[in-house]
């Protein structure tokens, strides 16, 4: 499909199903694409598996899908913040399951689905609870540990800009995950504050290509999670 651009948010998310995984990118508030989670409340989907570095701040964005209950699993590196309000709650009550990972395993089992690889070995995790019950060989006398690649049904993520065929440029350091979780998502859905026309945007800085992308919607001004979350606001 050439022409990605979705009408909204909600319109972008509106196939999204109960039960699926959903990969979000963001680093903290950095590249977190709040207003299509909070576009995946308003839908309404739910026991969903969300694959993130982190699980929000406040009761806005992540936070927000997790008070809402929609999420059953969190597959994620750190899990609490200093404004972390919500998640620890959900877990200590067993309402949200939660899969800790290594930052750079999560990183790097998230590479592997996106380029088709099913399975590594990393030596990060080995003689810790992270490591037990996982199959174990050794290379060059270091043991290692089998990690599975992470595929998602729906990936979304924030950019910068892009152009209506969906090939991607972001802020800085709010690319951090979204890259490789565009690859890795089986549909991927890409905020940005500016949509324009096929080649506006030089190809030499194009980091996400529009291969991998199968949406994307405008949000001119986003709105930043630390701001929020200072102002008390929640969501819905």
């Amino acid at each position: 499909m050439i022409g990605k651009r979705a009408r909204s948010p909600f319109e972008a998310l509106e196939d999204v199903h109960d039960g699926a995984t959903v990969m979000v990118g963001g680093f903290g508030e950095a590249g977190s694409p709040i207003e299509l989670i909070h576009a995946l409340i308003d839908q309404g989907a739910t026991d969903l598996t969300i694959v993130s570095n982190n699980c929000g701040s406040g009761e806005v964005g992540l936070a927000a899908l997790l008070k809402a209950g929609r999420v059953a699993k969190v597959v994620c590196s750190f899990p609490r913040t200093a404004n972390s309000t919500v998640f620890p709650e959900l877990y200590r009550s067993g309402r949200t399951e939660l899969e800790l990972v290594p930052q750079g395993t999560l990183a790097e089992r998230i590479r592997a689905g996106g380029a088709g690889i099913p399975a590594f070995y990393t030596p990060t995790a080995v003689g810790t609870p992270l490591g037990e019950g996982k199959e174990q060989r050794e290379f060059d006398g270091r043991r290692y540990v089998l990690e599975h690649g992470l595929r998602a049904d729906f990936t979304i993520v924030k950019g910068k800009r892009a152009d209506s065929h969906g090939n991607v440029v972001y802020n800085k350091t709010a690319r951090n995950f979204a890259p490789i979780m565009a690859m890795a998502g089986k549909i991927t859905v890409v905020q940005v504050e500016e949509i324009v026309e096929p080649g506006s945007i030089d190809p030499e800085t194009v980091v996400t290509p529009g291969i991998f992308v199968d949406r994307v919607v405008e949000v001119a001004s986003p709105a930043h999670e630390s701001a929020l979350v200072a102002a008390g606001a929640t969501y819905p």
